[in-house]
């Protein structure tokens, strides 16, 4: 059986489990706790971060990359075109996504959220028992100390963050106003990188976690996402098609 390390609240790891939903792959999600993780990944691969799958004797880390490794494995339901011009244009939007969508997604929503532990802790700990929860609202101010410092998150990195959104937000609003997808005429990993990554922004019943409530956010966080409605609907409407 397939393994995927993972945290639930991970949009790289809903990246995984798309794919492998997507293909039909049957695979065992191995929840991990934020923090304690790392000593179990690096006994199994040269950093700590998630997702990485296990797979008999292979492992593989991060989200493109198992995308690759899972799509030469199981060709069947490909998201990679095989037009070698078009998957350079959807590995070129993946690895955007990745290196900018990705982070800037994370470090808006811990930024405003961070304050309100009733909020994360449920998130953070999603999948795991209530004495996991009990412990992180324990060390709750040292956890959200140790997190902005990890990501960089405050208020610079989080205009920045608002300001690295806008761009692509904007880009993907005009491309799917003209036609169904990112690249070529197919469903591709571009398409599932950009769903994927937004998904925290727009909550999707899907990604299977239970979201908090636009009550529970601070205005000017509902705010921001209700300016990109438009952007987040496309987004939403292909993750609900494809999912």
């Amino acid at each position: 059986m397939i393994k995927l390390y993972q945290f639930p609240v991970s949009h790289y790891c809903e990246k995984v489990r798309w794919v492998l939903d997507f293909k039909g792959i049957q695979y065992q999600k191995i929840n991990l706790v934020p923090g304690p993780h790392v000593r179990k990944i690096l006994q199994l691969a040269a950093k700590s971060q998630v997702p990485v799958l296990e797979n008999g004797a292979d492992v593989i880390q991060g989200s493109a990359e198992i995308i690759d490794y899972l799509e030469e494995k199981f060709p069947e339901r490909r998201l990679t075109p095989q037009d070698p011009a078009l998957a350079e244009q959807a590995r070129g939007w993946e690895a955007r996504l990745d290196a900018i969508a990705g982070p800037a997604v994370r470090t808006f929503n811990y930024h405003f959220l961070l304050p309100y532990p009733s909020v994360i802790v449920p998130l953070l700990t999603a999948k795991h028992n209530v004495l996991v929860r009990i412990m992180f609202y324990a060390g709750y101010r040292k956890l959200a100390n140790t997190m902005r410092g990890w990501m960089n998150i405050n208020e610079v990195s989080a205009h920045k963050a608002m300001n690295d959104m806008d761009e692509i937000l904007n880009e993907l609003r005009q491309i799917y106003a003209n036609t169904r997808y990112l690249v070529g005429n197919e469903f591709s990993r571009a398409d599932l990188t950009a769903c994927a990554l937004f998904a925290p922004l727009f909550r999707p019943n899907g990604y299977g976690l239970k979201w908090p409530s636009d009550h529970n956010e601070p205005q000017e966080m509902t705010q921001w996402k209700h300016s990109h409605e438009r952007a987040l609907r496309s987004l939403s409407i292909r993750y609900e098609q494809n999912r």
